[in-house]
Formats: C-alpha cells, sequence, structure tokens
C-alpha cells in the first residue's frame, strides 16, 4: 500500500462529504439543496484546477517521453473514474431531494408539467424578463465552439428538425441577469418553482419562429469546464495590473476539460459537440440530468424558515463591548474572535476607528479576497483621505478573485493608498494588519493575525480565529513581514511567528522533533492539529516517524488528507476526523504538548507544500493561558462531534465518527456546542465586567460622599 493517498483522491472524498450533508435527512430540506449546490460548485473548480493540471502533466511527460508520463495517466484514469462514480451518486441525491420537496408541497416543474394558467403567465415572463437577453449562437461547420462558449456557464443545445434539413443552434442561460429559479403563482400553500432553463424551453418559438423552418424543436442542456490556469511571464514593458489581465483573457480561450451533457441528448449530437470542443481520450464526458450548473442551487429560494438552519445570535466580546474603544480592549489584554460565532463587524470597527483617531499614523493590511462591498476597503480609503499613512498589500493571484483584487487596487490606488503586489514567485496568503499609533509621544503598535480574510462575507460562513495583539515583540515581528514583502532582499529572522517560506517547515520539523524526543524519553508527548489540508510529504513523514515513537496525535482535517491513519507500525497513534456542517471550517491551529507545558498556533497556512514553501504564510503564538485554553476547549469539542464529523482512516470511507467515550455518548454536534460554550463564557466575562465598573462606579460615589463631609 502506498504511504500516500494522492492529493487528487483525497480531495473528491473531501468533496463526498459535502454530497453526504446533501443526503442527510436531519440537515434541514433547503440546506441539503444548497449542500449540492456547494458540491458542484467545487467539483466544477476541481475539473478546472486540478484535473487539468493533471491532464497538463500527461501531455507534458508523454511529450518528453519520461517515465512519469504512465504514472500521471493512471491517476488521471482514477480521479475521472471516481468523478463519474460520484456523478451518479449526485444525480441520485438529486432526484431524492425533488422527491422530498414534492413531499413538502414545494414543486420544481419543467414546461410540460404546469397548468395552462401558469404556462400564460411565464410566458408572458418569458417575453418581459428573458427574450431580451437571449442571442442564440446557429452551429455551423465554421464556428469555433471552444472560443464561444464560457466556461460554467449553462447552454441548451437546440436541435431544429425540418424538411430540407437540420439546424442547431446554442443558448447561453443568463442565470447571471435573470435568477435561476421562478417562482410561479400557485394555489393554497404548494409553492411551485421552474428553472429558467425551462422558461426558456417554453419560449422556444418566440426565438425561432420566423427565422428558421421546422417541424419539431428540442434542446438539450450542456455544460463546459475550461482549464484555470494561465501563464504569468508577460511583457516586461507592461505593468504587473495590465499583466494580470492580459494573463485572465488566457482563461477564456483555455482547452476544455470537461464536457457534461443531458444524457437523453441524441448520440450524434453528443459526438458533434465532443468534436467541435475537440475533446480528447484524456479528457472527461459525463452525461448528466436535464439541468447543469448544480452550482446555482446555492441561491436556492427561501420558501419557509422551517426548511433551514435557525439563525445563531452573534457572541458578544466582553472584551470590545466592555471598552471604549478597541484600542483601549486591545491594551488591557490580547482578545481572540471566533468567527462566524462573533461578529465581523468588531474588526471592521477597529479599522473605521483607526481611520480618524489623531493618534493613529499607519496601517497596514494583506488583501487576499474581500466582500464585493467592503467596508475594508471604504474604511482604507478614509484612512488615507484623513492623512494615515495606508499600505495594502494586493494579492493579485488569489485564483478566481483576480479581476476584484485588480479592481480594488486600482482604486486603493486613485485614493493614494500605497499599494504592493508583493512578489511574482510567491503568493502572498497571510492575514494581517498593523496599526501604529503615537501615544505619550512612543509609537505603539496594535497587530492582527488570523487564519482568514478580511472578507465581510465569508466571515459569516467560514470559521476563523483572529488575534489582537498590543504585544511589541510580536507586533514588531508582523511589521518585519510587510518589510520582507516590500524589500524581499532581506532576510527578517523570527522568534515568535513562523512565517513562510522563512522558517515555518524547519520550526514545525524542529516541534514534531522535540514531541517524538519527549516520547523516547517517557515524558508527555502528543501533538493536536486542525487544518483544511494535510498533503506534504515532508510533514507526513514526521507525523509518521512521531506516531511510531508514541506520540499521540489527533487531528480534524476538512479537505485533502494525503496521510492514511491507523496503519499498523505505521501511523498506529493518529486518528484524524473531518468536520462538515453549516459552517465551512477554515482555522489552522498547531498544539505541542511541549511536557504539558503547551505551545499554540494559529496560522494561515495548510500543511501544503505550497503554502511552507512558495507563500508567504504567517503563525502566532498564542500566548494568554486562558485564550490558548479557550481554543483548547474548542478543539476538545471538535473532537468530540459524534454528528458531522467522519472517519479519515487509510481507505477514505468517510464512515461518521462516534464521540471519544463511545458510541453510547450524547450526541454533541460541535459547531453548536462551540456556539453555547462562547456565548456562555463571554455572558459570564461581561456579568464580571458589569460588577467591577458598578464596584468602581460605587466607590467613586463614596468618595465624594465622604468629600463632602
Amino acid at each position: 500500500m502506498n504511504k500516500l493517498v494522492p492529493k487528487e483522491l483525497s480531495w473528491l472524498s473531501f468533496n463526498a462529504r459535502v454530497l453526504q450533508e446533501a443526503a442527510d435527512k436531519s440537515v434541514p430540506l433547503i440546506e441539503r439543496v444548497r449542500f449540492l449546490g456547494i458540491y458542484s460548485n467545487n467539483q466544477d473548480e476541481f475539473f478546472k484546477v486540478r484535473v487539468a493540471d493533471l491532464k497538463r502533466q500527461v501531455i507534458i511527460n508523454k511529450e518528453q517521453g519520461s517515465e512519469k508520463s504512465e504514472t500521471a495517466a493512471k491517476l488521471l484514469k482514477q480521479v475521472q473514474t471516481a468523478a463519474s462514480d460520484y456523478q451518479k451518486v449526485q444525480n441520485k441525491v438529486y432526484r431524492d431531494l425533488m422527491d422530498e420537496l414534492a413531499e413538502h408541497q414545494i414543486y420544481i416543474k419543467n414546461e410540460a408539467e404546469i397548468s395552462p394558467e401558469q404556462k400564460t403567465w411565464v410566458q408572458r415572463y418569458f417575453k418581459r424578463h428573458v427574450l431580451k437577453h437571449i442571442n442564440p449562437v446557429i452551429v455551423t461547420k465554421d464556428i469555433d465552439l471552444v472560443s464561444f462558449l464560457r466556461d460554467q456557464y449553462t447552454y441548451l443545445l437546440i436541435k431544429m428538425a425540418g424538411r430540407k434539413g437540420d439546424n442547431y443552434a446554442l443558448l447561453e442561460i443568463p442565470s447571471d441577469v435573470v435568477p435561476r429559479f421562478l417562482r410561479l403563482p400557485s394555489d393554497g400553500n404548494e409553492v411551485t418553482l421552474m428553472f429558467l432553463d425551462d422558461v426558456i424551453r417554453s419560449g422556444l418559438d418566440d426565438i425561432f419562429k420566423g427565422s428558421f423552418d421546422y417541424s419539431t424543436i428540442v434542446a438539450y442542456s450542456i455544460k463546459m469546464n475550461r482549464d484555470a490556469e494561465y501563464d504569468l511571464m508577460g511583457s516586461a514593458d507592461k505593468s504587473l495590473i495590465e499583466n494580470m489581465t492580459d494573463a485572465l483573457k488566457q482563461r477564456l480561450d483555455a482547452m476544455p476539460v470537461r464536457f457534461a451533457y443531458d444524457r437523453d441528448m441524441p448520440k450524434e449530437m453528443v459526438e458533434v459537440m465532443a468534436q467541435k470542443l475537440r475533446m480528447t481520450e484524456i479528457d472527461s464526458m459525463m452525461p448528466g440530468n436535464r439541468y447543469h450548473n448544480f452550482k446555482d442551487f446555492l441561491s436556492f429560494p427561501s420558501v419557509s424558515d422551517e426548511y433551514e438552519n435557525p439563525s445563531l445570535p452573534s457572541v458578544p466580546s466582553a472584551a470590545f463591548d466592555s471598552a471604549a474603544t478597541p484600542f483601549e480592549a486591545i491594551t488591557k489584554g490580547d482578545v481572540l474572535l471566533y468567527y462566524p460565532y462573533y461578529s465581523f463587524e468588531y474588526f471592521t470597527e477597529v479599522l473605521r476607528q483607526a481611520s480618524y483617531d489623531p493618534k493613529v499614523q499607519s496601517i497596514k493590511i494583506n488583501i487576499y479576497r474581500v466582500a464585493s462591498n467592503s467596508r475594508v476597503i471604504d474604511s482604507l480609503i478614509h484612512a488615507a483621505n484623513n492623512g494615515k499613512r495606508v499600505t495594502v498589500v494586493v494579492e493579485l493571484k488569489a485564483r478566481f478573485d483576480e479581476a476584484n483584487n485588480i479592481k480594488w487596487a486600482s482604486r486603493l490606488t486613485d485614493a493614494g493608498v500605497k499599494v504592493l503586489f508583493g512578489l511574482p514567485t510567491l503568493k502572498i496568503h497571510s492575514k494581517l494588519c498593523l496599526i501604529t499609533s503615537r501615544e505619550n509621544d512612543e509609537l505603539v503598535r496594535y497587530a492582527h493575525i488570523g487564519t482568514g480574510n478580511f472578507n465581510e462575507k465569508t466571515a459569516k460562513i467560514y470559521t476563523d480565529f483572529a488575534l489582537f495583539t498590543k504585544n511589541q515583540e510580536i507586533a514588531a515581528e508582523v511589521e518585519s513581514v510587510f518589510e520582507f514583502i516590500e524589500y524581499p532582499y532581506t532576510r527578517p529572522r523570527f522568534r515568535h511567528l513562523l512565517v513562510s517560506p522563512l522558517n515555518a517547515r524547519k520550526r514545525i520539523y524542529s516541534m514534531i522533533e522535540r514531541e517524538i524526543e519527549h516520547a523516547k524519553t517517557g515524558f508527555p508527548a502528543y501533538i493536536n492539529l486542525k487544518v483544511n489540508n494535510l498533503v506534504d510529504s515532508g510533514l507526513i513523514e514526521k507525523l509518521y516517524e512521531a506516531s511510531q515513537a508514541g506520540v499521540q496525535i489527533r487531528a480534524v482535517v476538512r479537505g485533502m488528507c494525503s496521510l492514511r491513519p491507523g496503519v499498523p507500525n505505521l501511523s498506529d497513534n493518529i486518528y484524524i476526523t473531518s468536520i462538515v456542517d453549516r459552517f465551512l471550517e477554515h482555522p489552522r491551529v498547531m498544539v505541542f504538548c511541549n511536557n504539558n507545558n503547551p505551545e499554540l498556533y494559529i496560522s494561515s497556512a495548510d500543511w501544503m507544500t505550497r503554502n511552507l514553501d512558495y507563500r508567504i504564510e504567517v503563525g502566532a503564538p498564542v500566548l494568554d493561558p486562558k485564550l490558548r485554553e479557550r481554543i483548547m476547549t474548542i478543539f476538545r469539542l471538535q473532537c468530540n462531534d459524534n454528528q458531522k464529523a467522519r472517519i479519515i482512516d487509510a481507505d477514505q470511507q468517510n464512515v461518521y465518527a462516534p464521540a471519544d467515550s463511545g458510541p453510547d455518548a450524547p450526541a454533541l454536534r460541535s459547531q453548536i456546542a462551540i456556539h453555547e460554550y462562547l456565548m456562555e463564557l463571554e455572558t459570564e466575562l461581561l456579568g464580571q465586567q458589569e460588577m467591577k465598573s458598578r464596584d468602581k462606579k460605587s466607590g467613586k460615589d463614596k468618595e465624594k460622599k465622604s468629600a463632602k463631609k
């Protein structure tokens, strides 16, 4: 057995866990439909990035006559077979969901299933709202469909059969300007929805009658995914933004890697499309349902609260809420937030106040992904308008957010903000913000180190830690990271921070080796790990070595995991689970026993080669014992999850995990339990703060009365 699971197959196993949520009847019905959308969106990105990369490896190795060609081709075939199998599961889950929706009087009907009254209403809607967005392309022998078809968009392939022969046309489903789901008028409590695809099918005659002579007209759904890679070499006489813009245009012409089509489409039409798209034997041809782009299920209409997750109230931060300003709160001690349990508005309020506080001299921040209407960006611009020195590091190569980041970079530059783009060879993935203030004639730094992006939207659905500190040693090292980004020829030294690619790998190796030595000499030794992906072969080998030495390793890995846990004489002491629930698990946390004097780090870096060697990432120690215990309690709750955790075993079977205390343990759903824990903790802290405030006020009142006497 290979010691490592190929990361591509492991990724498919992760997405299968998302599909499990869509099939899980304990999940509210509409949430299950949306999980189907998440699964589909994930699968699209997988083909555009990872399958496309495998395809390139096969082609390049074959041209070079490399021995790796056969290995890459074999893996590509395994991936395509597994993806095809999951496609069948997805189709079944979709059909089951449609049946369950119908049981609750929620119907998705096509153009042949609606009533005459509804048909009249739909035709009127089509003419008023949809027809103006329809621009058919007639398929001829000369048309280049590779250049024409847009990646990830659903199209209807139209066949018009007539006495003088057949004509074919392609229609793009304009779901970017018209909702994919249309709610029809219906009687009583019944909810009737219709795909935009079927709204268009009902109006085919309105599109083609008079232009074409046909006796029958039929439509079949198709979708294509392109290779998402691009060449960033560019031109020496162009700016980085200009080269990046040119590079993004390459995606428009990139070769297809997957073609999905309606399984009812006649074979000759499938063959014509495959030929037109220049599909090869190493590309994926996938028959599917009548509908594609299930990612649109992410925005499935809300029809009733009873079919969705109940909202969780935001947890108050006693530290921030009891202070006059955020800076006063951070001065009293380090502050830890855990999104989305806490509101991201605590961070935006820090930036808002910093933008006009006369004591604040400068603000520095990393931007990787931000919301479309970003208050973060607005505050940075306001700060620049108020005369603050604002430096923003914008990562232009944040995959699928490149165009947005080019826009933000231009807007920031126009506002007088100093914009840096970092290094051509290193993505900047750290989550840092540094505010420098002049207080009592001294420069004081406030630092933010996090595991997630400065993004108001994702902070509502991604779990992430954010540490605010006034520790001047750590803040000075954060300053050094920004200096390294601007002046990469420098090599700053870090005592506290784990910074990729400078010292992170070496320091992690060292801490693992320390646990190995402790285990060999009989001291307590354990490693607790929370990451999105665990695929770096060097770190996995170290964990195998630690397991064999007796180090107890407990990990929670959301996504890819190339390590095979529980293999005799290799990884007996490694136990790994994965949690997929209403929030996307995103933080990276490392805890090393250190002979019962735990060292705990939060980090922006996954345990992947790219994160440790080819990106600028930052991990920070959590030095406050109370905050460290808070994170460890959260980790223990996740380890005991017996509702949404799956065991990652050597074969990645995704079996649901029992709690550590056994199969008869009470039900524990960690994301809900964490919310309850934090709410109770912060409510108690707020109560203590209020008591202190009352006591302080009472003391002052007594002093005043005494003074009057």
